[in-house]
């Protein structure tokens, strides 16, 4: 039995949230890149614009984004871990509220009918899953709403099959056009059940941009709806071209005989997602 404080849990994202912050991932980066050189026209210099700004950002060491988020934590926790100190959720919360005062960032976290600010972008939205070994891996997504709000979930009929599932993860950047801050990240969750798939949806966020889930027949309908995606023109910020979505990440789960849920969350360009273990 390995014995881990949570103060080690807080401290880690404090550190995964300033950087995350501050930083797009690497393969964020490279996609970015890859798509200024696909795209001429007012597509062509958003993106040089938005490679302009995530340098000045990490230069600078300041928020790449003027949303910062709100703090999704997933952390894997060995079952042979023993933890101690703090509850879980509050250490977890303490990491987020020092880094979001330290770094300057915005606190965008509020109650959902008096709108008044809880004031340190707490609590922060906290998933856990035990695993095996004596580890814990810590994942931290400032997930902004511009691109939150464009996500959507649909309880399909199994006969919908993989043409229903396409149409619905196109129809659904369709509908967001420029509003997600395209060009975007799209994470799917097939299967599962209605709150299981969305969870799905956001882990394949997780993933490094133009990876490819291991199994075939996924993978084949990964690139589908990529190919859909990049021909509806949406193109960069909105202006048209040929990079709507920098990838599109899918993840599955057994669902039940009668029924086939699916879910997508949109990432904006902005692309922040640190991970560390302990």
């Amino acid at each position: 039995m390995r014995v881990v404080n949570t103060r080690q849990i807080s401290d880690c994202i404090y550190r995964l949230a300033l950087k995350a912050g501050r930083t797009l991932t690497n393969s964020c980066r490279a996609a970015l890149e890859n798509a200024a050189q696909q795209e001429t026209g007012a597509a062509g210099f958003a993106l040089s614009a938005l490679l302009e700004n995530a340098d000045c950002a990490a230069r600078e060491n300041m928020p790449i984004c003027q949303d910062t988020g709100m703090a999704v934590i997933m952390l894997e926790i060995g079952q042979g871990v023993y933890l101690e100190g703090a509850p879980l959720a509050q250490a977890v919360d303490d990491g987020v509220r020092r880094a979001y005062a330290d770094g300057y960032f915005r606190k965008s976290i509020c109650d959902p009918l008096t709108r008044k600010n809880t004031g340190d972008n707490t609590p922060a939205h906290l998933h856990t899953e035990i695993v095996e070994g004596d580890k814990i891996s810590v994942s931290f997504l400032p997930k902004g709403f511009g691109s939150e709000n464009m996500s959507a979930l649909k309880m399909l009929t199994p006969a919908e099959g993989e043409e229903g599932i396409v149409s619905f993860i196109s129809e659904t950047v369709k509908k967001a056009g420029s509003r997600p801050c395209p060009p975007v990240y799209v994470g799917v969750g097939i299967g599962g059940s209605f709150d299981g798939c969305a969870l799905l949806a956001k882990k394949a966020l997780l993933r490094e941009v133009g990876s490819r889930n291991p199994r075939a027949d996924v993978a084949k309908l990964e690139e589908r709806a990529l190919r859909e995606i990049n021909s509806l023109n949406i193109g960069a910020q909105g202006f048209g071209g040929k990079v709507t979505a920098l990838g599109v990440s899918c993840e599955v789960a057994p669902t039940h005989i009668a029924g086939l849920p699916v879910a997508v969350n949109i990432q904006c360009h902005c692309i922040r997602c640190e991970k560390e273990v302990l």
